[in-house]
C-alpha cells in the first residue's frame, strides 16, 4: 500500500498539456483523487473486519436495502462507457451515440419483470446458483463461469482503458502506469473488503456521479438561458457533420443490421451480465430485488439523459476553447481528432470550460471512483465464478470449506486484476462504450437464453441449456475475434472477416433456438426428472417459500 500511495504522490506532481494549458497542476482534483482514496481504504479495512464467511464476502451477508441496493446497481452499472464512452460518442455522431444509452436503459425492464424476484428466491451468491437449481451442476456451472469469465474480461478492458486516460490527461503519467494503479487499488478492495467495501464504493460514487453530471448539464443550459434549441442550434453550426448529427446516421444508415444486432445485444445483455445479477443476492428478499431495479432503472434512466446534454453541450461549447485541442500542421483545428486524450475524455474537458479547476477535479475524481467501484464489482463477480463455481462446485463437488473457498477467491481477485492491467494496455486505444457493447452481446447470447428458458420453460433440460449456451457463447466470441475491432484493430489484419463487429441478431436467436431444439430432443432419464423439477422450482421462484432469508450481521 505505501508503494500504492508514492506512486499516487508522484502522480499528484506530474502536470498533463491539458492541465498545462489551463495554468498548471490541478490542486482541487488532487486533493480530491488522494481524499476518495483515503476515505475508502478506511470503508475497506471496515469492511474487512465485517467480513468473514462467503455469504459476506460475496453478497454482503444479504443485509443491503432495496434502496441502497438500487444506488449501488446504478453505481455499478453507470460505468466508464456510460458517461466517457456515451458522452464521447455523441460528441462525434450526435444523435447516433443515444442508441448506446437506450439500449443500456431497455434492458431494466426485462430484469424487473423477467428475472429480478425470481433470481433473489432461487439463489444464494450469483446465477449459476439459480440455472443449476433443478438441471445439473457440473455442466451448468462450467456454462456459466465461462461466459461470466469471458463477458468480465471484456467490460474490464473498458474500464481500464477509461481509467488509465484520465489519469493521463490529468497528471500526464505514463499510461500504463496508471493501468496498474486502477488494477491494484481494485486488488485491495475486493481482497479485503468484499461485496459490502464494494458495495458502499458504488453508492458513494453513484451519488457523487449523479451531482456531477446534474450540475455539469445544468452549467451547459445556462450557458444557453436554459434552451436546449439554441444549444442544438450551436451544435449542428459546429459540428463538422452539420445537421446530420440530429438524424439517424452512421450507426443505422451505413448497416442496418448492424444497428439492429447492436439493439438486440443492449436490450437483453442487461439480464446476462454477471457483476449485475449478483448484486440481487445482496438484499434480503424478492420484494427488496425489485425495489433495487424500480430504484436503478430511476437513476439509470436520469442520467442518461444528462449525458445526451453533456454531450451536445460539448459540441457547442468546446470549439470556444483551442486548448482542449492539438492543432494541425497548418494551425487548424479537428475538433473530432485533435481532442486531447481522445473523444473519451470529452466530458473531463467540458467539466473544466464550464465549472473551472474545481468542477474539473470532482468530476475526475468521480469518474474515477466510477471506474474502480466498476471494476471492484467486476472482480467480485469473476472471483465467485472462479471459486464458489468452478472450485467449490466442479472440482471441491461441495466438500470445499469456507476457508478454502475465501483462499480461492482472494487468490483469484489477484489473478483478474494482473489480467485486468494487461487487457487495459493491450486496449489502449478502443473506444469504452463499443467494448462495453461487445461484452452485452455475449451476456445476451450465452447468459440470458439459458438463464430465462431454464427458469421460464419446463421442457429445459441440461443437454439443451449446454449446447445452447455454448453456442450462443462460441458463436458471439468467435465473431467478435472475426470482426474490425479485434480482427483489425488488434491482430493487424487488412480486413475483418464478418461484415459488422455487433453478433446478437445472429448468436442470440442461434442460443434459443439450440437450447429448445436439444432439450426437445432429449427424452433420458435425467430429463424426465428435470421436467418433473420444475413446478417446485416454479412455486419458489413465485412465491419465495422455502428460500434463505439472508440477516444482516
Amino acid at each position: 500500500m505505501n508503494t500504492l500511495l508514492k506512486s499516487l504522490l508522484l502522480m499528484a506532481m506530474t502536470m498533463s498539456p491539458a492541465m498545462a494549458a489551463t495554468g498548471g497542476a490541478n490542486i482541487p482534483a488532487i486533493a480530491m483523487f488522494l481524499t476518495f482514496i483515503a476515505g475508502t481504504m478506511v470503508l475497506t479495512f471496515w469492511a474487512a473486519r465485517r467480513t468473514h464467511t462467503t455469504s459476506d464476502f460475496y453478497t454482503a451477508g444479504g443485509g443491503i436495502t432495496g434502496f441502497q441496493n438500487g444506488l449501488a446497481i446504478a453505481g455499478d452499472y453507470l460505468s466508464a462507457a456510460s458517461f466517457l464512452g456515451i458522452a464521447g460518442m455523441v460528441y462525434v455522431s450526435g444523435f447516433d451515440g443515444m442508441i448506446y444509452a437506450v439500449g443500456f436503459l431497455f434492458g431494466w425492464p426485462v430484469v424487473m419483470f423477467l428475472i429480478a424476484e425470481r433470481l433473489r428466491n432461487l439463489g444464494r451468491f450469483n446465477f449459476a446458483d439459480v440455472t443449476s437449481y433443478r438441471l445439473s451442476q457440473t455442466p451448468m456451472r462450467v456454462l456459466a463461469a465461462s461466459a461470466s469469465l469471458l463477458i468480465i474480461a471484456l467490460y474490464l478492458i473498458a474500464q481500464m482503458v477509461g481509467a488509465g486516460k484520465l489519469i493521463v490527461l490529468l497528471f500526464g503519467l505514463n499510461y500504463n502506469v496508471a493501468v496498474i494503479i486502477v488494477g491494484s487499488l481494485m486488488m485491495i478492495y475486493v481482497t479485503f473488503g468484499g461485496m459490502t467495501a464494494t458495495t458502499w464504493v458504488q453508492i458513494i460514487k453513484a451519488v457523487l456521479m449523479l451531482f456531477g453530471a446534474t450540475l455539469m448539464a445544468f452549467l451547459v443550459l445556462a450557458l444557453f438561458k436554459f434552451s436546449p434549441d439554441a444549444m442544438l442550434a450551436e451544435a449542428v453550426r459546429v459540428h463538422p457533420s452539420g445537421l446530420s448529427i440530429m438524424a439517424p446516421g452512421s450507426q443505422v444508415s451505413s448497416n442496418p443490421l448492424n444497428a439492429l444486432s447492436l439493439g438486440i445485444g443492449l436490450a437483453f445483455g442487461t439480464a446476462g451480465l454477471p457483476h449485475i445479477l449478483m448484486r440481487f443476492f445482496t438484499v434480503p428478499n424478492a420484494q427488496e430485488a425489485r425495489k433495487s431495479v424500480i430504484y436503478a432503472s430511476s437513476f439509470i434512466g436520469y442520467f442518461y439523459l444528462l449525458t445526451f446534454i453533456i454531450g451536445f453541450g460539448a459540441v457547442a461549447l468546446l470549439v470556444r476553447h483551442p486548448e482542449y485541442f492539438t492543432a494541425g500542421p497548418d494551425g487548424t483545428i479537428d475538433i473530432i481528432n485533435g481532442l486531447i486524450g481522445g473523444t473519451n475524455m470529452v466530458a473531463v474537458h467540458l467539466s473544466n470550460a464550464v465549472g473551472g479547476s474545481l468542477l474539473l477535479g470532482f468530476l475526475a475524481a468521480v469518474t474515477f471512483a466510477t471506474i474502480v467501484a466498476v471494476v471492484s464489482g467486476l472482480a467480485l463477480a469473476g472471483a465467485a465464478a472462479i471459486s464458489h463455481d468452478l472450485y467449490a462446485n466442479v472440482f471441491a463437488r461441495g466438500r470445499a470449506t469456507e476457508a478454502q473457498q475465501m483462499r480461492i477467491s482472494r487468490l483469484s481477485t489477484v489473478v483478474l486484476g494482473v489480467l485486468a492491467i494487461l487487457l487495459g494496455i493491450i486496449f489502449e486505444n478502443q473506444n469504452v462504450a463499443f467494448m462495453v457493447g461487445l461484452a452485452f452481446a455475449i451476456a445476451a447470447s450465452a447468459n440470458f437464453p439459458v438463464l430465462v428458458l431454464s427458469i421460464a420453460w419446463r421442457g429445459c433440460t441440461t443437454r439443451g441449456a449446454t449446447i445452447g449456451g455454448f453456442l450462443g457463447l462460441a458463436s458471439a466470441t468467435i465473431w467478435v475475434v472475426l470482426s474490425k475491432t479485434v480482427w483489425v484493430d488488434v491482430f493487424g489484419f487488412a480486413e475483418s472477416i464478418v461484415p459488422f463487429p455487433n453478433p446478437g441478431i445472429f448468436s442470440i436467436p442461434l442460443a434459443f433456438i439450440a437450447i429448445w431444439l436439444f432439450s426437445v430432443l432429449d427424452n433420458s432419464k435425467q430429463a424426465v426428472k428435470e421436467r418433473q423439477a420444475f413446478d417446485a422450482l416454479r412455486v419458489r421462484s413465485e412465491t419465495g417459500l422455502g428460500a434463505t432469508t439472508a440477516v444482516a450481521h
